[in-house]
């Protein structure tokens, strides 16, 4: 006690501190963060200036920046595969959930898709050589190399959690992403400046903004340098502006793919984490009531038939024009309501859902998440703006009525949809959901073929011993072992989740290859102004667009893991 008394009180342990791993960590990541905002704030500029004919910025610039990208990013990714194979301790753990067998899918199709545009833009480039520069025929063939390198680098490298080169592969992965975001925004500026010059050609009004050739190389000032005259030409023309759907899509894909490799950089993973959600076998319309995914079909095919109905009859008369708009906001807002109330009913079913919220670690969910609230935005921001051009403006007539009707259900659609979708993701496993009325002894009255089969039944301890037979027994020992199977609450969310994948893939296809009622019907050009509203359309339904495929991509896992 004295010596105590002596050496005074005791000093209390300092706090502890983060290992200089984290914070490099941190670092690094703010590095490769740096890195990227910079590039893509340079291709912003180039690319965003290179859509007006007044700035001095032409599309041969954009080319060259874009196809510089592509290059440095497909050394990077080479030279990864190749670390990775020479150094067997580079990736010690694999992240389960990251680039699921769907995604991978989904990758691989707009990839090939990719390189049938690539083709086309090669040809059509070709069918005027003498006057076009060399760069808009290289940045195609250079542009194909780097989808065949990436997407083989997702296929196999998705997964990886590298130990090796840390800072480096941040910094790589965030400058490929990068590139993939500078893809996308030239795709998305070239259709848009597309459309917006469809629109001023059948308007005869020459005002809007259109492509900046490059007229460096002595072209007439004022009118087309290269002018696509021949029929070849025009075929070519028109497949690639028909197939940038599928680019813009695989850029998305592959910076959602590469975010996730950049976040599972340095991770540390125990050896079972992330394992038993995704079943090794996935069987389509198994253990479904079949009535969600013929509804789905009988939608897809009918917004078929009204999208090629649309298509043929928006561009002629001004009485078929009305027509064609009355049959697609219809259609819209017919699937838009079963689908809001489909979602509605799949929300109140989790009510009774007893499975265990899944809390562990995941950035591939987090980032799922954060994509479909974030993709989301840009359809809430359409459909207010129209929302407000409906109720203040003039005229107040059928179009009207149904156009503010859209616009409604497709914020009320969005909202229950992302409500379904997040809290199914944050779901466990199916082998979580206890049974409704367990039986109090299991074990008794059953015979088994096969022993390991008793450490399936809730309370029933491993025994080599075989229990005395009895007439039902095999067939109470098989309603016990799938009962969580064959629930009536997992085949409705598989119905459900079906569903709206075939919604969502028909609310894709319309937009994405040329629907745009938003131009068709005036009523918010009229209020807002066309450069107002173009820029407001152009900018926005980008997003709602990926929104749809995104949402396809989740509501296949969530079918798998119901």
């Amino acid at each position: 006690m004295s010596e105590e008394l002596a050496s005074g009180p005791k000093e209390s342990p300092p706090a502890p501190q983060a290992g200089p791993r984290e914070v490099w960590k941190k670092g690094g990541r703010l590095l490769s963060v740096l890195l990227a905002v910079n590039v893509l704030l340079l291709a912003c500029t180039l690319i965003s200036g290179g859509a007006f004919n007044k700035v001095a910025v032409y599309d041969t610039d954009v080319f060259a920046l874009l196809t510089t990208m592509m290059l440095l990013a497909a050394l990077w990714i080479l030279f990864y595969l190749f670390r990775t194979v020479r150094c067997p301790d580079a990736v010690p753990y694999r992240d389960a959930h990251a680039g699921p067998i769907w995604l991978r899918g989904g990758l691989v199709l707009f990839g090939i898709c990719t390189l049938v545009m690539d083709v086309f833009k090669t040809g059509y480039y070709s069918s005027f050589f003498g006057c076009q520069s060399a760069i808009k025929i290289l940045h195609p063939l250079i542009q194909a190399m780097f989808v065949i390198v990436q997407t083989y680098f997702l296929w196999v490298s998705a997964k990886d959690c590298i130990h090796v080169h840390l800072d480096l592969t941040r910094c790589g992965l965030m400058f490929t992403l990068t590139t993939n975001l500078a893809i996308w925004m030239a795709a998305v500026v070239d259709e848009s400046v597309h459309q917006a010059h469809s629109y001023s050609s059948s308007h005869s009004n020459t005002s809007h903004t259109r492509l900046a050739p490059d007229q460096r190389a002595g072209s007439p000032v004022g009118g087309d340098p290269c002018p696509c005259n021949t029929a070849v030409c025009q075929i070519f023309q028109q497949g690639y502006f028909y197939l940038y759907p599928f680019n813009i899509e695989y850029s998305l894909f592959a910076s959602t793919m590469i975010y996730v490799m950049w976040k599972n950089v340095g991770r540390l993973l125990a050896s079972t984490h992330g394992h038993g959600h995704t079943p090794s076998q996935v069987s389509l319309f198994r253990e479904t009531f079949v009535a969600g995914p013929v509804l789905g079909l009988v939608l897809f095919l009918v917004g078929l038939a009204v999208f090629i109905t649309y298509e043929v009859q928006v561009s002629g008369e001004e009485g078929r024009t009305q027509q064609a708009l009355v049959i697609y906001y219809s259609f819209n807002i017919v699937c838009l309501g079963l689908m809001t109330l489909v979602s509605l009913s799949g929300s109140v079913i989790y009510r009774f859902d007893r499975r265990a919220m899944d809390h562990h670690k995941n950035p591939t969910r987090t980032l799922d998440v954060a994509l479909l609230m974030g993709a989301a935005l840009g359809q809430y921001a359409i459909s207010y703006y129209s929302i407000v051009a409906v109720v203040v403006g003039t005229p107040r007539d059928l179009l009207g009525g149904l156009n503010l009707a859209h616009a409604l259900l497709m914020i009320a659609q969005h909202t229950f949809q992302n409500v379904f979708i997040i809290e199914s993701l944050h779901r466990g496993p199916p082998d979580t959901e206890p049974h409704d009325n367990p039986p109090k002894e299991p074990c008794q009255g059953l015979t088994f073929a096969n022993q390991d089969a008793l450490h399936t039944l809730p309370a029933c301890p491993p025994t080599p011993r075989l229990v005395s037979p009895s007439p039902a027994g095999p067939q109470e020992a098989v309603a016990i072992i799938l009962a969580p199977r064959g629930h009536w609450r997992r085949r409705c969310l598989k119905d459900i989740s079906l569903f709206l994948l075939l919604c969502n893939v028909i609310l894709w296809i319309m937009p994405a290859f040329g629907a745009r009622p938003h131009f068709s019907n005036t009523v918010e050009v009229d209020f807002y102004g066309y450069s107002l509203w173009a820029a407001i359309v152009n900018i926005c339904l980008p997003f709602g667009i990926f929104y749809r495929m995104h949402a396809v991509s989740s509501l296949l896992e969530v079918y798998v893991l119901s």
